[in-house]
């Protein structure tokens, strides 16, 4: 089973070479490298393109719809050649070694893996405390209020079957679709699990995440959420 990492990058000049450098040196999977390309105005666009020829497993796609996370992501779905998809963060927030754990627990039959910070064995070193505090928030109480088997539902890092891609109707604008993707394919019926990581506040670049613009887009997911378990 091959699998394809996909990464958004927007203005990651400061970051981008050594992201796909680590992710080279780390993954013993056989895989594919899907670089988003988001609209960037620095040189992240031929940084990429110079690396390529490094390596044989690279791509780099464009970002055709407006920019943003979301629609970057969804490009990177569009374009994997697997049935396995995985997104990495271009700023190296993820640890890279959870990405085996993740494809162990994809070939015993789960759809959906989620780095999980709020366990025993993963956690979040440095950034925001408000952020951290409202994601845990987020991942503990959907746990215990509806039942959601995983305990950091935020976070961006997952690994998913393209088939559970396939099969939702992705309403997301920005981050907040790494809470939509496995909402929906719990509801869905699809088995959904999780393994501890590791996440780290990036060192260089900006980052592109801002809580409080996306507090209306989360909270109407975790209204929905409940709403769905009502009614269901």
């Amino acid at each position: 089973m091959k699998l394809s990492v996909i990464i958004p990058a927007y203005n990651e000049e400061e970051n981008i070479t050594d992201v796909i450098n680590k992710i080279e040196e780390a993954l013993d999977i056989p895989h594919e490298l899907v670089v988003v390309n988001d609209h960037s105005i620095d040189t992240t666009a031929q940084l990429v393109t110079r690396i390529i020829q490094q390596y044989n497993n690279i791509r780099l796609v464009e970002n055709k719809l407006p920019r943003g996370f979301a629609n970057a992501l969804k490009a990177g779905f569009n374009n994997v050649a697997t049935d396995i998809a995985v997104p990495v963060m271009a700023d190296l927030c993820d640890d890279l070694r959870t990405i085996k754990e993740m494809f162990k627990k994809i070939n015993e039959g789960c759809d959906v893996v989620c780095g999980a910070r709020y366990i025993k064995g993963g956690a979040r070193m440095g950034g925001s405390k408000i952020k951290g505090l409202f994601s845990c928030f987020v991942g503990w109480s959907l746990h215990y209020l509806l039942g959601i088997p995983v305990h950091d539902i935020a976070n961006a890092f997952k690994m998913y079957r393209k088939n559970v891609l396939d099969s939702i109707d992705i309403k997301s604008k920005g981050f907040e679709i790494s809470m939509e993707i496995p909402l929906k394919a719990y509801y869905f019926g699809f088995k959904i699990t999780e393994v501890p990581t590791v996440w780290r506040e990036r060192t260089k670049g900006k980052s592109n995440f801002s809580m409080f613009r996306l507090l209306p887009s989360y909270l109407k997911l975790y209204i929905w959420a409940i709403f769905k378990r009502l009614i269901k």
